[in-house]
């Protein structure tokens, strides 16, 4: 049961969050399209890592210190409107999943990975 509760308040933290990023006025957490990805909380709801996924990315440290900057803000407003007994420090992350998925599509897709597999497969055989 903790599991399942501790589920839905990860998704609700997503979900505020997501709204939220999009209405801070700091120009260095404006780079480019902010998507959370996922959020974990710890079992005590103290801490929570908040992933990002960024497209259009100028300056990965620039973001960090503008989000560092804005968490006061970003829990407080969490507070408000999420019933939490305690909200939690916001840790970010950058996740580079989506990119890396790009990346090996791209590499799939590519004329001479299927040429490698099919020599691999004529040298086996």
């Amino acid at each position: 049961m903790a599991g399942y509760r501790l589920d839905r308040t990860n998704d609700d933290i997503q979900r505020v969050l997501s709204g939220l990023l999009r209405s801070i006025k700091d120009p260095r957490v404006n780079q480019g399209l902010i998507s959370v990805t996922r959020a974990e909380t710890t079992g005590d709801l103290r801490q929570c890592k908040v992933y990002l996924s960024v497209y259009g990315l100028i300056d990965e440290k620039d973001l960090k210190k503008g989000l560092k900057s804005a968490s006061g803000w970003l829990r407080r407003e969490l507070s408000q409107r999420l019933s939490l007994r305690y909200t939690p420090e916001l840790i970010f992350e950058l996740d580079n999943a989506i990119a890396h998925g790009a990346h090996i599509n791209e590499m799939i897709s590519s004329p001479g990975f299927l040429r490698g597999a099919s020599e691999e497969k004529e040298n086996d055989g």
